[in-house]
Order: structure tokens, then sequence, then C-alpha cells
């Protein structure tokens, strides 16, 4: 088989990984659509209006009083993990209601409801909002994360790229090494009938 025709051959196979890369390398570029899709939801908190006596900690290596709608949170740090706690008795601090929750998404997404819509389903520390966002709460951390169907786009369009094509991360990582492998070829090929031609 001489050059010309693995030159071909090669070229025919990367066609659709060569256009997956072109159009998400354009996109990754552009950010389209970004803001949104990667917004960091975080929770509405209020200025402090009480004090309260912390006992100190050995084991503690970080403290945080919060205020939210739902009253005071004391997020403590010991052996890299957060745990939080109620202020006042320093035991776990309940995970909230299905109301409670609705009050914490309300508060903190009335900055941006262009995005998010109206709640519409709470299920344990799942929420969906009217337009389609999914919203979970981290208790322990204190924390929101939203997605919606930007955020999955956007992450399948990075899964393309970087050919992440099944659900297997062996198998992926296989199809990367042939993807790089076939383009080294492509080149070497190239240069050498550019040179052939040379002669």
């Amino acid at each position: 088989m001489n050059n010309r025709k693995i030159h071909t051959i090669i070229g025919l196979i990367l066609i659709l990984p060569m256009l997956g890369w072109t159009f998400t390398g354009l996109v990754f570029f552009l950010k389209p659509g970004y803001k949104g899709a990667y917004e960091q939801l975080t929770l509405k908190t209020y200025p402090l209006e009480k004090s309260f006596s912390i006992p100190a900690s050995q084991a503690w290596e970080e403290v945080r009083l919060i205020r939210s709608i739902l009253g005071y949170h004391l997020l403590v740090k010991s052996s890299g993990k957060i745990e939080h706690l109620d202020p006042v008795s320093f035991m776990a601090k309940p995970i909230p209601t299905s109301s409670q929750y609705q009050a914490l998404l309300l508060d903190a997404i009335s900055k941006n409801k262009e995005r998010y819509g109206e709640i519409v389903n709470i299920t344990g520390d799942y929420a969906k909002t009217s337009n389609g966002i999914d919203i979970t709460l981290d208790w322990n951390n204190f924390k929101l994360s939203q997605k919606g169907s930007d955020t999955r786009l956007i992450n399948t369009l990075y899964k393309i790229h970087y050919l992440q094509w099944s659900p297997f991360k062996g198998l992926n990582q296989i199809f990367g090494i042939i993807g790089l492998l076939l383009l080294i070829t492509l080149t070497l090929v190239g240069i050498k009938i550019y040179v052939d031609n040379k002669k």
C-alpha cells in the first residue's frame, strides 16, 4: 500500500473526529452560554445579629458562622471534612424539610429568576425548576449546585472533544491513544509524500 493510499484512508477515518474537535474547539474558545451553564448558585446570607460562644477545639481547623433565611449555621472543618452544626447545641444541624429547602432556594434564585424560573419539585436534597434546572443541596458543606440543559450540552461537547465516547474510562483512553497515533501517522505520511514529491 503506497503512502498516498495510507494518507487517504487515515484522513477518511479522522473525518468525524476532526469535525468534532474543530466544532467543539470553537465552542470552548468562544464559550457561548458558559456564564449561565456554570453559574455558581450561592445561598443568600445575612448579617450576623447575634453572638455565640464558640468553644475552642483542637480538632477544628476552620470555623465559620453563617446566617441564612433558616437561621444560624456553624460550619467547622476537621481532618479535611466539614460538619454543619447548630451554633447553640453544637450538634449536627438537622437536614431541612421540603418547605425549609424551598425557602433557601427561593432566596438563592431570586437574583436570577430569568434562568431558574419557579421551583416545581423538591425531593430530598434535589429540586427542579420550571426552566428545567436541576439544583442539588450539599447540606454538610452548605452549598448549592445547579445544572441545566446548557450545562449537559457543554459537558457532552467536552466528552466528544476528548474522545470520551463510551461510559468506560479504559475504552476512552484507548480511543484517545488511537486518535493521537492516527494524527501522528497522518502528519508523518504527509511529510513523506511532500518530500518524495520534491525529489
